[in-house]
């Protein structure tokens, strides 16, 4: 099949360039890239307007619950509502029940993916046996199996002997290590970031310094034994130098975030509301703007949807006892584009972070506008308004913060090896 997406605004984040052209398609792969005119207007032509084109978002760190609690979320959901946000590549976690950590259960969830989702699917594999951080899993098998990365995801694994030897051995085999920077003592049980807010609510907090402390021993790690690390999520200031240290020490070290924190601040918990209880918990508007300016600069450089899904049983509790996490598949596009509209990140930057990073970091071809890469493509108008509504949602799980906030940008179409998936 051929395709050609003509009169686009393309968006390339690997030269990070905005330009009008126009994308030829041939099977699963982009073909021709043209600026300022048609290339070969043959086959199928799709004129998109004026509309803007960019390499579809490849999201590092989306929770699917199968096994387990597929009443949450399954791989047909996910990938439906994935390609409703513009997201063509999935690369799902491993804290499911029971855990993914042993080639069976990956064997699993791969051909479930493979049978049920529209959008790529890559699996990553637990580091230790059940993420109890104990015994660390048989990395080898699982990456033979198909694990893209090796991580205990919010689970942080105290025992440093422990973790050093599985960085070592990762490191050996070149596997990827996802980790999450908190001082496990410190936050355990803690709901928001200390301040006045949460003093006046009542509510446990902890001090952003947990995740400087976490972040801090795991560089000490990271240069001890030489292995390839990313920080899952970076959400507070005092963190940045610590990662802007390692990378300058020429340490294999990446960082992301997920875009509640990218958007959202503490003061959005108002009254108690749960659907805005995330891990790690909501920091401060000063923080956020230090996250901000980190993407935009490059130092952080994955933003992720974080996508959590939890049912209303675990969400309509007290806040302390509610379940942590929100979806955000569907959102993740439209909140991105907020700091684009408020002049921010520039949109190629932005997608660089969405998109050619994180492909970039797992060592995918994908996340590129350029001949030869996987014509996983995204069509969108980023002007396009419209209020939330979490009852429109594809997933099972409707735990958005975003619900009835008015937002800009709407999905078009989404395209996964030259195939459409998705159209408004």
């Amino acid at each position: 099949m051929t395709l050609h997406f003509i009169n686009a605004t393309l968006i390339d984040p690997e030269t990070q360039t905005e330009s009008t052209g126009s994308v030829s398609v041939e099977g699963n792969r982009i073909t021709a890239v043209t600026i300022g005119g048609i290339a070969n207007p043959k086959g199928q032509v799709v004129d998109c307007g004026g509309k803007y084109l960019a390499p579809g978002i490849v999201d590092l760190g989306v929770k699917v619950c199968e096994p387990g609690e597929r009443h949450k979320e399954s791989y047909r959901s996910a990938g439906l509502a994935a390609a409703k946000g513009g997201v063509t590549t999935m690369i799902t976690r491993p804290d499911t029940n029971p855990a993914i950590d042993s080639p069976e259960t990956l064997e699993f969830v791969t051909r479930r993916a493979n049978e049920a989702s529209p959008v790529n699917v890559l699996p990553m594999a637990a580091l230790t046996k059940e993420r109890a951080g104990r015994e660390m899993t048989e990395i080898g098998f699982l990456m033979d199996a198909g694990a893209v990365a090796f991580t205990d995801c919010d689970h942080v694994i105290s025992d440093t002997r422990v973790f050093s030897r599985a960085l070592t051995y990762a490191r050996s085999l070149g596997a990827l290590v996802i980790a999450h920077c908190q001082e496990p003592v410190l936050s355990r049980g803690a709901v928001a970031t200390s301040g006045k807010f949460a003093s006046l609510r009542g509510l446990p907090a902890v001090s952003p310094m947990a995740e400087r402390m976490g972040l801090d021993r795991d560089m000490a790690l990271v240069e001890m034994t030489g292995a390839r690390y990313h920080a899952d999520q970076i959400t507070t200031a005092r963190a940045l130098p610590a990662l802007e240290r390692a990378k300058a020490n020429g340490l294999d070290v990446t960082a992301g975030i997920g875009i509640h924190h990218l958007t959202l601040n503490a003061l959005d918990v108002a009254d108690y509301r749960t659907f805005f209880k995330l891990k790690p918990p909501l920091r401060d508007e000063d923080d956020r703007l230090a996250m901000v300016d980190a993407v935009a600069s490059g130092l952080i450089d994955i933003v992720c949807s974080m996508h959590t899904p939890q049912d209303e049983e675990s969400k309509r509790l007290p806040f302390e006892e509610a379940a942590s996490g929100a979806v955000g598949l569907e959102t993740l596009l439209p909140a991105a584009l907020r700091l684009w509209h408020s002049d921010m990140i520039p949109l190629p930057q932005l997608w660089r972070a969405l998109s050619y990073n994180p492909a970039q970091r797992l060592g995918l071809p994908s996340g590129r506008l350029t001949e030869g890469a996987p014509a996983d493509l995204v069509l969108f108008d980023p002007h396009a308004p419209f209020v939330m509504d979490r009852a429109t949602l594809r997933s099972k799980s409707r735990n958005t913060p975003f619900d009835g906030v008015r937002m800009q940008g709407k999905v078009l179409a989404t395209y996964v090896a030259g195939s459409c998936v998705f159209e408004r």
